[in-house]
């Protein structure tokens, strides 16, 4: 599991590579990856907007951006968490992602929050060490 804590705000990911929907001969690998954020402050907050930046075995980066999380923009209290599952595709069979959540307090701050870097191995790509 990787994690990472800003303004008290905690995020976990946990990747799973699914050999089911990856195809070697086709040249196509898929993860699903995990991510639970957990409010750990004394400030409710919602999460407004995410941005990801995926990273391919040979290097190519994709930027992601967009409104919320799966379609939603949690609401957590002092102690709430959120989790949620989603995917991604590579036509390599290794990278990572890392990116971060725009988050908004009660009072109407604005701030970023970290996800953690995390590895997308597959058994076909070998294990990729992040610092």
């Amino acid at each position: 599991m990787y994690r990472a804590v800003t303004r008290q705000i905690e995020v976990t990911v946990e990747p799973n590579f699914l050999p089911e929907k990856s195809s070697v001969a086709d040249g196509r690998w898929f993860w699903s990856y995990t991510v639970v954020i957990t409010n750990t402050g004394e400030d409710t907050v919602k999460l407004r907007s995410r941005h990801w930046i995926i990273t391919d075995g040979v290097g190519r980066q994709q930027e992601v951006r967009g409104e919320g999380v799966v379609g939603e923009q949690p609401v957590l209290a002092p102690g709430e968490r959120f989790e949620y599952t989603s995917g991604v595709p590579l036509t390599t069979a290794s990278g990572f992602m890392a990116g971060s959540y725009q988050m908004e307090s009660a009072s109407g701050e604005q701030f970023d929050i970290a996800v953690p870097a995390f590895s997308l191995d597959s058994p076909d790509g070998g294990k990729r060490v992040l610092n």
